[in-house]
């Protein structure tokens, strides 16, 4: 917890709203837990709940002007304040609620700093906005070093699938360039966006819309950014409104070579179908 709430700075604020998730979290690991069913599949928890007032509780009480938009309770606060946190306070509820530790807790604060805890290796992913670091549970900074030397890439594999059939993440796995070049890992959490920035996955690539304003991508995107890490949609635009999906990786070549075979892994067929073209750069043209 943050001794004076006047006196931290906006990333010491990130890290302790994070670190107070993910005390939450990991106090609840293996305990009976209910269920609340979001469709389509998709659930939250009452863990994920008591996580979220747990963030919530150390952002009102450092920041009572600003704006939350949590996952489970959506935006909170002032309608007109001019700064929003973004809180996804259990990333990973699936792998939670079947005993898997491959979760998170991110917070970030729109367009500056971010965190993102895990609970059970005990490090904080951060970055003022500026620069990026991973703290240990020692207390320990070191300084984010991205590097596409393990070739491990992260692909989710969870839908929506907004970009079908121009882009399908399993049929990345399966281009003879991915294997002659890369190693699948699934993880499906944005844990793997702080391992990118981090230097312990090569690249994590998924499919979504507009994934830098989403709760659960926010603050890992904004990890990869400070880090030096090339991010980008998966037709290699910018992101933003409209975009398409999220390619993050650790350096140019290894951000080339996985555009190359999502823009250059679509039939004919399946161009001519939505009215596109062959054309320079990202490789097509709609």
């Amino acid at each position: 917890m943050i001794e004076s709430a006047v006196s931290s700075t906006d990333t010491e604020v990130a890290i302790a709203a994070a670190l107070s998730g993910a005390d939450v979290v990991r106090a609840r690991y293996r305990t009976l837990h209910s269920r609340i069913d979001k469709g389509g599949g998709d659930f939250a928890t009452d863990v994920d709940v008591a996580a979220e007032e747990a963030v919530l509780g150390v952002l009102r009480a450092a920041r009572p002007g600003d704006a939350v938009h949590g996952e489970e309770g959506g935006r909170r606060g002032a309608v007109g304040a001019a700064r929003e946190w973004l809180v996804d306070p259990l990333c990973g509820t699936l792998n939670y609620a079947v005993g898997s530790h491959l979760v998170a807790v991110n917070v970030a604060l729109r367009g500056g700093p971010a965190a993102v805890a895990d609970p059970f290796g005990g490090d904080v992913f951060l970055t003022d906005g500026g620069s990026a670091w991973t703290r240990s549970g020692a207390g320990h900074d070191v300084p984010a070093s991205p590097t596409g030397d393990s070739r491990l890439v992260e692909v989710n594999l969870d839908p929506p699938f907004p970009n079908a059939p121009a882009f399908r993440a399993v049929g990345l796995l399966a281009h003879p360039g991915f294997v002659e070049h890369f190693r699948p890992r699934v993880v499906s959490t944005s844990l793997a966006l702080a391992w990118v920035a981090a230097g312990r996955r090569a690249a994590y690539v998924t499919d979504g819309a507009d994934l830098a304003e989403s709760v659960h991508f926010a603050a890992g995107i904004a990890l990869c950014r400070a880090a030096g890490c090339v991010v980008t949609g998966i037709d290699g635009a910018p992101l933003g409104a409209g975009g398409r999906g999220l390619v993050a990786a650790a350096d140019a070549e290894t951000h080339e070579l996985l555009m190359s075979m999502v823009t250059g892994g679509e039939s004919g067929e399946s161009r001519e179908s939505r009215g596109c073209e062959a054309g320079g750069g990202s490789g097509i043209r709609c």
